[in-house]
């Protein structure tokens, strides 16, 4: 089931947005746009649809639109052609055009964020600020005050609920953040760029733990980053943008094995492939002694190799094999 698409969006900074479209139509850039209109191009013509349980990571160099294509999925930017729908548990509701409401009803049960800054309240203690959106609510303090008990041995922060924010690690209050996202049982998670102020051991650890929480909470994820570790790391598919349009979606090994552009293919050229390359992408015809399955990472054959060729299984069904030869020759294409 789809739980966010996006129809053709659009979005235009400025006084006079419609001036920009027929430029934009023309597929001219943004510093184009600006140089004839004073309107500047946030986003273009993007179509893309969210699956319910996915994460979805947009990514693509600074300014070229990913954050500002994520906040149009919450009402916080405004769309000027095209649609943002969101399923409600019913129908897909277009957040577009919906009432201020129905607006305010979706950011607070459907659509939570997370922001690269954390967004903590600095005076509250950890437990009031996870469950600062509960409150907005007006969920009973009872009630409130369990589901924060929850969130936070999820996150393992159970020992920290009675301390203020600012006594925490930068890492343990983006773990507060993620407490408050999941404590609204929000089903869509916008996280905006969460990890990147964070340290490389800190955001490696925060990403598995969202691995982690995911497996458990099944959220669907919209996820911005400009890290193509971390998008290939932790999406189910990744959406590359550059100058305020899409130029390619994808798994991460669908994008790594056949980039779409130049300019996907020098964000992919310093990519360790043991992290995307699976069983499917290094085998040549025959059979092997042992066997493995279709979508085995490359990382966890190599130990095998040695003890001889694995056949490749898919469904039951014998596919090719996986040799070093055939290792190492698509590792050097």
């Amino acid at each position: 089931m789809t739980a966010v698409s996006f129809d053709n969006v659009s979005i235009i900074f400025g006084e006079q947005p419609h001036k920009a479209l027929p430029l934009a139509d023309q597929h001219q850039s943004r510093a184009e746009i600006q140089d004839a209109t004073a309107q500047v191009l946030g986003v273009h013509n993007c179509s893309l649809d969210v699956e319910e349980g996915e994460i979805l990571v947009l990514m693509g160099l600074s300014g070229s639109g990913k954050s500002t294509l994520l906040r149009a999925v919450n009402g916080l930017n405004p769309v000027v052609r095209g649609a943002v729908r969101v399923h409600d548990g019913q129908e897909m509701v277009d957040v577009t055009s919906c009432s201020g409401q129905k607006l305010r009803e979706m950011r607070q049960s459907r659509v939570a964020m997370v922001f690269q800054q954390f967004g903590l309240l600095p005076w509250r203690t950890v437990a009031e600020n996870v469950g600062f959106g509960l409150e907005l609510a007006g969920q009973s303090t009872a009630k409130r005050t369990e589901t924060v008990k929850q969130q936070l041995a999820l996150v393992g922060l159970s020992d920290w609920a009675d301390h203020k924010v600012g006594e925490l690690s930068g890492g343990m209050q983006q773990r507060v953040g993620l407490a408050r996202a999941f404590a609204t049982q929000a089903p869509i998670l916008l996280m905006d760029e969460p990890f990147s102020a964070l340290d490389p051991l800190i955001r490696t650890r925060l990403q598995d733990e969202l691995l982690d929480l995911q497996r458990d909470l099944k959220r669907t994820i919209i996820f911005v980053s400009h890290d193509l570790d971390e998008a290939f790391k932790i999406g189910n598919r990744i959406a590359i943008m550059e100058g305020g349009r899409i130029v390619q979606v994808g798994t991460p090994r669908e994008i790594f094995s056949n980039p779409a552009s130049d300019y996907v293919a020098e964000f992919v050229a310093n990519m360790n492939p043991l992290g995307v390359l699976t069983a499917r992408d290094v085998m040549e015809p025959g059979t092997g002694q042992q066997s493995t399955d279709i979508e085995t990472p490359i990382r966890e054959l190599m130990p095998l190799l040695r003890h001889g060729p694995l056949t490749v299984m898919e469904n039951g069904t014998a596919m090719g094999r996986v040799t070093t030869d055939s290792l190492v020759a698509r590792l050097s294409a």
